[in-house]
This record gives structure tokens, sequence and C-alpha cells, in this order.
């Protein structure tokens, strides 16, 4: 996997928006925060449009990310929010530059679109906080994605989860959110499972979609490959008038407990307002026992 240079005091990281529009929310605190690590913010031109519920038209929104992408100096990208929408620009995008020249990606959520492509293209990619949470975002998930634009050690020690499975495992980690690597399965920005660590998130879905996604996952072969599971928050699930009878969870693990391969529950990552940075395309490794869970990054 290529790494991305990590930032330094000076560089210029660029906001935009590859999905949801963004009227109405105040960027001052991500400016802040930004300019008191050392870094320059360039504003997108997709902050501020306003297409229905997006961001622009796809148009817009893809030359917008392309203008980021060809800029030498931009030095990282990140994304503003997430909704719905970057599934549609994704094949509109030229990556013979950024290629070459590759740099730092940055969100979650809807993101995951990008995150999965640049997976498959082998370039490494951040999964963490974005601009219109950092009001909300705690000190550990905004501290976490400095570390990781920086260059620094990523290290996690967790509590011992109940439904935690123990051992050990080493692999590169990858996955975002759950809807859309079910999304994209089948297309050329498809999640590649073989020999990884795969982390899931999601938000807002009726508990018997998590149940139908993980099994198109499981019988696409996704988790019998794994070598480790790390699930993050399942923020606000909804059921029906007739209840499922499983919660998240209860419903992941359903699925996987025929595996003998480690795996977290509630991981501090996802949509929830500690939102922990995690590297995509890097190596990890797991250590799960009845004390306590660690996710060391290479």
């Amino acid at each position: 996997m290529i790494t991305p240079p990590y930032l330094q005091k000076g560089d210029t990281v660029a906001i935009v928006s590859t999905a949801r529009k963004n009227i109405d929310d105040n960027l001052k605190p991500t400016i802040d925060l930004l300019q008191g690590w050392g870094l320059n913010v360039k504003i997108g031109n997709t902050i501020g449009l306003d297409y229905y519920q997006l961001a622009g038209t796809e148009e817009q929104r893809a030359a917008d990310f392309q203008e980021q992408m060809d800029n030498p100096n931009i030095k990282a990208i990140w994304c503003v929010r997430g909704g719905y929408g970057t599934v549609k620009i994704i094949d509109k995008l030229d990556f013979t530059k950024f290629k070459q020249n590759p740099k730092w990606i940055i969100g979650f959520s809807d993101v995951t679109v990008l995150h999965s492509h640049l997976n498959r293209m082998g370039i490494e990619s951040l999964h963490a906080t974005m601009p219109v949470a950092i009001p909300r975002a705690t000190d550990e998930a905004k501290n976490s994605l400095c570390a990781a634009l920086f260059g620094d050690k990523l290290q996690y020690t967790l509590d011992c989860d109940a439904l935690n499975h123990n051992g050990k495992a080493k692999g590169e980690l990858v996955g975002g959110n759950l809807s859309i690597l079910y999304s994209l399965l089948g297309s050329e920005s498809a999640i590649d499972c073989n020999d990884k660590i795969l982390f899931i998130e999601d938000l807002d879905e009726y508990l018997y979609h998590v149940d139908r996604m993980m099994m198109n996952l499981k019988r696409n072969g996704c988790l019998s490959s794994l070598k480790g599971i790390i699930v993050g928050a399942m923020t606000e699930m909804k059921d029906n008038d007739i209840p499922w009878g499983r919660n998240a969870l209860e419903i992941i693990e359903d699925t996987v407990k025929g595996l003998d391969i480690p795996i977290i529950y509630n991981f501090p990552a996802g949509h929830i307002r500690d939102n922990r940075a995690l590297i995509f395309g890097r190596q990890v490794s797991m250590e799960v026992n009845a004390k306590e869970s660690k996710v060391i990054f290479d």
C-alpha cells in the first residue's frame, strides 16, 4: 500500500463536499482547529452550493474534488460531511495525477465510497471525523486525526466487551459504512476482504436491513476470508412494529459467530462524538482478551 505524505506545518487542507450540501453549518471551529495545528485551509467550491439535498450537481462536485486532487499545493482533502452522493461522482474522477502524487482523503460514512475505491488502487486513506462534527467531537477524536495526519503512531486500548471474540491477528484494515460497502459489491469499488481486518459501522438503518447486509457479505465470501473484525458504533437503529428480535450488534454476532477470528465490538468510531481515526490500507495488529482489546497500527 502507498502511504500519502504526512502533513507538515504550513501545508494546506481543502474542505469539499462530495455528497450532501453544507449551507448552514459553521466551519469556523474546523478552520480554527486546522490553523491551530499549523495548517492552512482552502474552502472548496462545493461548500455553500445548494442542489436539492446535494452540494451542487454531479459535475460541480466532481470538478471540485478533481481540482483539489490535481492541485499540488493541496496536501489533504477533507470531506465536509456524508449523506449520499459520492457514488454518483466516483466514475467521473480521473485519478491519474493522484496516483503519482497521492494525498490524504479524510472522512467517513458516505466517504466510504472513496475509501474502498482508493483501497483497490493501493492507496491509504483516513476514516475519521468530519468538519460538520468538529463542534461536538471529543478531544480523542480530534487528537487521533491530528496524530494520523502528522504521522504519529496510532494505538487504541479498550475495555473488554461481552460480545468480543478473543484472539490475535494482524492484517490490512479495510471497511467503513456497512450500507455503503453493501451497495458497492459487484462494482469496481467493491471491498476486497481477502486476509483483511474489516471495520464496519452504520447509522439509521432498520434492523432487518442490517441482517440483510451482513448476510450479503457472508454469501459473497467476504467474512470467511477475514483475519479479524472491528465493529464500531451502530447508531440510531430502527425496528418495525413487529420487532426483529435482535439489536444490531446481536445481528452481526449471529452472522459471524462461527468465525475463528478475533472480533472487537463497540469500537469508538462511526456516527458518534468519539469517532477515532482509522488508517484504511494500513497493517494493524489486534489483540483481544478477557481484560482488554488493543488495536495497534504499524
